[in-house]
């Protein structure tokens, strides 16, 4: 008992104020009857906690029960979503601000950060971690590209002032003409001067643009999933890879190869590295950097070995959209420290049958991933037909990790939001 009134009392000392409706907002909260569809480890349970009915992007949780959902579109003209819990873990829609778009929120050190599709902006909170200056956000970068795809910015600040945003690459493959049969790469691929990468901004500058930034690393075709590894104080992300090897290439890809290549990549990133795209793509059968077929590769041709090898890879066109390090108490110690992604599931592995719709875990050691990836959270699909067809019920795409060591998962299919607890005691 004393134990768990400590992990309660730790956020009054770092957060200032914290109401005593905070210290006891999880008393009540047990699993919905069937885990909120989700099938779980032994020993988990899950509850779905609001219905927003909109796409819900990234989320943040506060201690005090608030969360912060960021919104793929905006929803009565408010992109972000305020709700607050009560003492069963329900929550209600109790607010909103910003009139755009986007997937990117984040707190640290007193404020919110929401990106749009083109812009940063952050928030200041009160001691109760409620937004004080809704109508007025200080703009922190403005002006970063935003193509047809791959629009999305994604962001995570580290332990020093430096925000970090992912700019996709606005074409699949840098192809002439993209996605196009036979279409080689435009040489040298110059769009990575502005997209394809990790852009570093700092955190408290306002109206920074390019000029201001560094373009932390590069040749990454598009991150969604993003977390600071507190461990070895380091950035990871997660890769979206490419798509059409068959369509584009079929003498060298036939419909199975191009259903399971390339491989979806977890990659630890240090200023100046370059994960290759659009000139390789990692093999996860053959455990090798292939040259891609726009820039002379044939499937089997081994890329330059100067580009960043990833930590992890999983299967592809799963699409992660969330990454998360979980660094809780209320999971088992095998979960310490090791990491969450949620995949949202592809739409692009036909004739095979699609794959994602879940949550995985990757076990961790010393701050980098050690042992295999497991499923953790599944049947966001609703069915294995279902996931098969590509014709999910709900697609995960943000996790958040609750002051108390729950596990948020957002939808940004239907609007759900699901709270894993760990019942067994």
């Amino acid at each position: 008992m004393k134990l768990k009134v400590l992990r309660y009392l730790l956020p009054v000392v770092t957060m200032a104020t914290v109401s005593l409706y905070a210290l006891k907002a999880d008393v009540n909260v047990v699993p919905d009857a069937d885990n909120a569809g989700l099938k779980l480890p032994d020993g988990f349970g899950a509850l779905k906690v609001a219905d927003i009915a909109a796409k819900a992007r990234h989320l943040t949780v506060t201690p005090q029960g608030d969360i912060y959902v960021k919104l793929a579109k905006p929803k009565d003209g408010k992109g972000v979503i305020i709700l607050h819990e009560g003492s069963d873990g329900r929550a209600q829609i109790t607010g909103g601000f910003g009139n755009y778009g986007g997937t990117g929120i984040y707190i640290k050190n007193g404020y919110l950060y929401a990106s749009s599709n083109t812009e940063i902006f952050r928030y200041k909170l009160n001691d109760k971690n409620e937004v004080i200056n809704q109508a007025e956000p200080e703009r922190i970068v403005m002006g970063l590209k935003a193509g047809r795809q791959h629009e999305t910015k994604s962001l995570v600040l580290d332990n020093v002032g430096n925000i970090y945003v992912n700019i996709g690459s606005p074409l699949s493959a840098c192809q002439v003409q993209d996605r196009g049969y036979h279409s080689p790469g435009i040489p040298g691929c110059p769009l990575l001067d502005s997209a394809g990468g990790m852009w570093e901004f700092k955190a408290d500058k306002l109206n920074q643009t390019y000029k201001d930034g560094i373009r932390y690393a590069t040749g990454l075709r598009n991150i969604v999933g993003l977390d600071w590894n507190q461990q070895d104080n380091q950035l990871f992300v997660m890769q979206h890879g490419r798509d059409n090897l068959n369509s584009s290439w079929p003498e060298l890809y036939d419909t199975k190869q191009s259903a399971e290549l390339p491989a979806e990549c977890m990659y630890a990133l240090k200023k100046g590295d370059n994960a290759g795209f659009p000139f390789m793509y990692y093999d996860e059968i053959q455990h090798k950097k292939i040259q891609g077929p726009e820039y002379g590769g044939d499937g089997k041709k081994e890329a330059d070995p100067k580009y960043l090898d990833p930590v992890a890879a999983y299967p592809g066109h799963m699409a992660p959209n969330g990454l998360l390090f979980y660094t809780g108490k209320m999971f088992p110690e095998k979960y310490r420290n090791g990491a969450f992604i949620a995949f949202h599931g592809s739409w692009n592995r036909a004739p095979e049958p699609q794959k994602g719709y879940c949550v995985v875990f990757q076990p961790f050691k010393d701050g980098k991933p050690a042992g295999d990836w497991e499923v953790f959270a599944d049947n966001f699909s609703g069915s294995a037909q279902k996931t098969a067809a590509g014709r999910a019920d709900h697609r995960p795409c943000g996790l958040a990790q609750g002051s108390d060591g729950s596990l948020y998962v957002t939808d940004d299919s239907k609007g759900f939001i699901y709270r894993i607890i760990y019942t067994k005691k």
